[in-house]
């Protein structure tokens, strides 16, 4: 562990590096606080730049995104009642009221405080179990890791927003996708329609922009409001809310470790990390601390528990190449572009990058804690952008950034196509991550099915007789039935209820 760091060390303390954690954590405060942005929005629009650069540095760049995205929103959740991402949905219960009883700036500092403090334990969980996990996982071959990306993939449905089947269909749509291009074993050429363009498959960067940026935007236009602008009266915090985060030091450490926990389970997400904190802390709370009402303890569970998450989502991604969730699965493409390939290899044969990854990650939580309390006056000032200002300048990124990576007019119309799908996924209800994942998934669990196959001497028994792939495909079993079971038992009591009395 302390090797990792040690070795990642050079690479981190570089101008390059520290220049764009620094610009992407204030970058992730602001597109954090903007209602509709967040950081997976944040992290989307500057990927095409971001795989320009070194490695460490561009990781730096969206990792810092994504753990200033994650806090960012609490900041409109807690002015305007209106939270900037899903994650900060449960810091409204207490931020809002905190700030309508005058008390907004200590509700912002408090936020800015927890979530850092939750993110360098979350950092601490990350550092301390990654090597462990990769370590276990060094002996796995081609069955497991085949149970393993089947594993992924049923988690993220299981626990995506929406019915499993739609979870699992969106899962599926993502591996159909990965299959197009060109064949590794026979070089043949799949779902190619003749276009050279397609040879490769279509680029992840296109996917993921297509997918998520175009829809939200689309989804903004429709909303009322459009023209509207927000006024604020200025806000400014003080080193004061860092005694107030403290002060709750029991709450922060519980709820940090709950967003750690949740964070390492590929699927689940900040958004339940902050409730389940919320409850844990509600739960064990004074009768005179109000939650609901401007607690203080409120605000501390949520934020402390979404940014945990983020570190505990780095432990699969890295140790296992299992992104947790969206946003972890644009960071290992992000990785995989840049020639590193997550997994038990890259401890053992580049510890470098892994210190480097780990490095960036906990400077990110500081610079957040200082540039957060630092930055908080133009938090009042961005949030008063009108939405159509915005959308036009996130749409115009969006197709420069996405052009810019191969000078493709291909990728542009790559992007239109996954935008129009993104839509009508959108308007179906059904999740967007699990076609994502399907497709950063679908070549480790195609690859390894098949190696495993040319190996085994009795066809699909091969996955039966090694007793890590028998286990892990057991849990997918006990998933898929334990939510076919509720979802039967939640249907028999809406029934129920609409039955007429007598």
């Amino acid at each position: 562990m302390f090797d990792s760091l040690l070795a990642g060390l050079p690479l981190f303390l570089t101008f390059q590096t520290i220049a764009l954690v620094t610009i992407g954590v204030c970058f992730g405060l602001v597109v954090g606080a903007l209602p509709g942005l967040g950081p997976l929005m944040g992290m989307i629009l500057v990927l095409p730049f971001a795989i320009g650069q070194p490695p460490i540095a561009a990781i730096g760049l969206l990792t810092a995104i994504f753990v200033a995205g994650s806090c960012g929103g609490s900041v409109s959740a807690i002015l305007l009642g209106i939270p900037g991402t899903p994650l900060a949905a449960a810091t409204l219960f207490d931020g809002y009221p905190m700030a309508r009883a005058g008390r907004g700036a200590d509700a912002i500092g408090i936020s800015i405080s927890s979530s850092a403090l939750g993110g360098l334990f979350g950092g601490v969980i990350l550092i301390i179990s990654t090597p462990m996990l990769a370590e276990f996982a060094s002996g796995f071959t081609a069955p497991e890791y085949t149970a393993l990306a089947i594993t992924g993939l049923i988690t993220v449905a299981v626990i995506s927003e929406g019915s499993l089947t739609k979870g699992l269909l969106a899962g599926c749509f993502g591996l159909l996708i990965a299959t197009i291009g060109t064949d590794q074993f026979s070089n043949g050429y799949r779902f190619t329609f003749g276009s050279y363009h397609m040879l490769d498959g279509f680029h992840i960067v296109a996917i993921v922009v297509g997918l998520f940026a175009i829809p939200e935007m689309v989804w903004q236009v429709m909303r009322p409001g459009l023209d509207e602008k927000v006024m604020l009266p200025p806000v400014r915090v003080g080193l004061r809310a860092i005694a107030l985060t403290l002060g709750h030091w029991g709450n922060l450490l519980r709820s940090s470790a709950l967003g750690a926990f949740f964070g390492a389970i590929p699927g689940a997400s900040g958004v339940a990390s902050s409730f389940v904190a919320y409850a844990a802390a509600k739960a064990m709370a004074r009768p005179d601390e109000k939650y609901g009402d401007g607690a203080e303890g409120g605000v501390v569970a949520t934020e402390s528990a979404n940014n945990a998450t983020v570190g505990g989502v780095f432990v699969p991604t890295l140790a296992l190449g299992i992104p947790g969730d969206a946003g972890a699965a644009v960071l290992l493409g992000a990785l995989v572009i840049l020639g590193v390939f997550p997994g038990p290899g890259l401890f053992a044969n580049q510890p470098e990058i892994v210190g480097g990854i780990f490095l960036v990650y906990l400077f990110s939580n500081v610079l957040l804690l200082i540039l957060g309390v630092l930055m908080t006056p133009l938090f009042v000032y961005v949030l008063r952008i009108r939405a159509s200002t915005l959308i036009p300048v996130v749409l115009l990124f969006c197709a420069v950034g996405t052009f810019a990576l191969q000078a493709s007019v291909f990728d542009l119309w790559a992007m239109l196509g996954f935008g129009l799908v993104g839509i009508l996924f959108k308007a179906a209800r059904y999740p967007l991550a699990p076609v994502v994942i399907g497709v950063i998934l679908g070549p480790l669990l195609e690859n390894n099915y098949r190696r495993s196959l040319l190996i085994s001497r009795e066809g699909h028994w091969i996955f039966i007789d090694r007793p890590i792939s028998a286990v892990l495909l057991a849990i997918d079993l006990i998933l898929l039935i334990g939510v076919i079971v509720y979802g039967i038992r939640q249907a028999r009591a809406r029934r129920t209820a609409v039955q007429p009395a007598g």
